[in-house]
């Protein structure tokens, strides 16, 4: 099921993503849902760094890096 949702967005902003679909020849829908489903991924990220850095705080992992070789 799809629902629509309304936005407010400055005129500067519409027209980049004018730009981009047509760049990619794509809807300026699917732009934006697309970049909704981005934005929800690297919230959902950097809540699970922030969790998994409380837990390895005291031990010497110092990068982004190091804990992506801990998950792997």
């Amino acid at each position: 099921m799809r629902k629509i949702l309304t936005i407010s967005i400055p005129d500067d902003l519409e027209k980049e993503i004018d730009t981009l679909a047509k760049e990619e020849n794509s809807s300026k829908s699917e732009i934006m849902r697309n970049a909704i489903k981005d934005y929800i991924y690297f919230k959902k990220l950097k809540k699970l760094r922030n969790k998994m850095l409380l837990r390895i705080e005291n031990k010497k992992i110092y990068t982004d890096e190091d804990i992506f070789d801990i998950v792997s």
